[in-house]
């Protein structure tokens, strides 16, 4: 390796998290400071936080619930015709004589 180019390491660098646990690692910052960690991410402490502030959550939910396991794709595709006509507008009139 050539000397003076690479960072200092520190092999007992402190990392601190917002949740209050300290933990040791090995790092080229002497201290660290995180706002998640193991000790505190959904993750790994099972619980779970869903921020939901537009009910989004909610929607799906009721989408999946309403949806219903299709048959086969003929079937399928008449269904996506169908919806997607009838959230479209009105088709024009032909004037044609």
């Amino acid at each position: 390796m050539k000397k003076d180019i690479h960072p200092k390491y520190f092999a007992n660098a402190k990392v601190t998290c917002a949740c209050g646990s300290v933990f040791v690692v090995g790092s080229t910052q002497e201290k660290i400071d995180v706002e998640i960690c193991s000790q505190c991410h959904p993750f790994y402490t099972g619980t779970d936080k869903v921020l939901d502030s537009a009910g989004r959550v909610e929607k799906f939910k009721t989408r999946v619930a309403a949806a219903r396991p299709v048959k086969n794709k003929k079937e399928a595709k008449a269904a996506k015709r169908a919806t997607r006509t009838s959230l479209s507008a009105p088709a024009k009139k032909s004037t044609k004589k």
